[in-house]
């Protein structure tokens, strides 16, 4: 099999038929100044060695060297086996708030990016174990389904911001039964539900819903972000600027506080454990630290190819035709000029 390494670098390949015209344009401006300059039948006399074939090679060696350079950059490689790689880990679903009063910046910068920076610390680390992410506010939905993909992870992630869920409110409950369901139960691996949010507004029975997960071997954890003594929730701008808060009907700012008694309530049910967020920790770190000690289950297979590099097949050519550029003169060889006398031509 063969790849590129880089094959975003190929792109450079469309600067090469621009380079080659701007090289033929100054080779003929080069000529139409010398002919300006003197008259053409006075070259062979002002100019005896001049060559202009030379300086069209030269060019070509240019040409031909940058492209085997990008080529080279790009990284070619060629796959030499075919490897089945065992997939071992345990499931985790992270249900992660998005409604309005994550945007408070009691944690800053705020809740939500907090948040957001936490599971993207977690997702580099990941080694084997398949994460899934649901966002939630006045209903549930699931972000991206368990998966060990954590580039595409990763994307997903960062496109989740507190109009992901047009709905009001914080259903809870929603999220916890949207995770059970969404769990691969035929594969016996050990499951975990991590819950991120504020818990205020809650809808719905979340004791109830842990319930279930907890008849299903699930353990429930909770991150409490906030706080329990209430700040002013953000108004911003289509730039993410803020330009105000939000104000009941009496013109009041609305605070949004930190419900830790429910989410203690909901670890202590889903066997898990309950951590307040702060600006100087990762609890999500703290977890994940905890989940490390269960049992990792072999969920499938993958196959991998083991790729070599073979860049150094171009980069050698690209450097050996640099240097022959740079020693090739612009003056006629002698070679060449006896061979213009013996059949009778016109040095040119």
């Amino acid at each position: 099999m063969f790849r590129f390494a880089h094959p975003e670098y190929l792109n450079a390949l469309y600067l090469m038929p621009i380079l080659a015209l701007a090289l033929f344009f100054l080779i003929n401006k080069r000529k139409k100044m010398l002919e300006k300059f003197a008259n053409k039948k006075l070259h062979s006399v002002l100019l005896p060695d001049f060559s202009v074939w030379k300086i069209y090679f030269k060019s070509v060696l240019i040409i031909l060297s940058l492209t085997l350079l990008i080529l080279a950059a790009a990284n070619p490689q060629i796959g030499t086996k075919l490897q089945e790689v065992k997939q071992t880990g345990i499931d985790v679903f992270i249900c992660l708030d998005v409604s309005k009063s994550m945007l408070a910046q009691d944690i800053k910068p705020n809740r939500l990016e907090r948040a957001k920076f936490q599971i993207a610390n977690i997702i580099n680390k990941l080694k084997g174990d398949r994460i899934g992410l649901i966002v939630f506010s006045g209903q549930a939905y699931v972000q991206f389904p368990l998966t060990t993909d954590y580039s595409a992870a990763n994307l997903f992630l960062s496109a989740v911001d507190v109009n992901t869920v047009p709905q009001p409110g914080t259903a809870i409950a929603s999220a916890i039964d949207m995770a059970v369901s969404s769990f691969d139960f035929k594969t016996p691996t050990e499951k975990a539900i991590i819950l991120i949010t504020d818990g205020e507004e809650n809808q719905g029975d979340p004791v109830k819903s842990v319930s279930d997960a907890v008849e299903k071997n699930i353990k429930v954890y909770t991150i409490g972000l906030g706080s329990p003594d209430g700040v002013p929730i953000p108004i911003q701008n289509s730039n993410g600027e803020v330009i105000g808060f939000k104000k009941d009907s009496n013109g009041q700012p609305v605070l949004t506080k930190l419900n830790e008694q429910i989410l203690k309530e909901i670890a202590n049910k889903g066997n898990g454990k309950y951590y307040r967020a702060s600006n100087y920790e990762d609890q999500l770190d703290l977890i994940y630290k905890d989940l490390a000690s269960l049992n990792k289950t072999e969920f499938g297979m993958k196959k991998v190819t083991d790729y070599e590099d073979r860049y150094y097949y171009l980069l050698i050519p690209a450097l050996v035709l640099l240097m022959l550029e740079f020693f090739i003169s612009e003056s006629k060889s002698p070679l060449f000029v006896k061979m213009y006398k013996l059949l009778g031509l016109e040095k040119s």
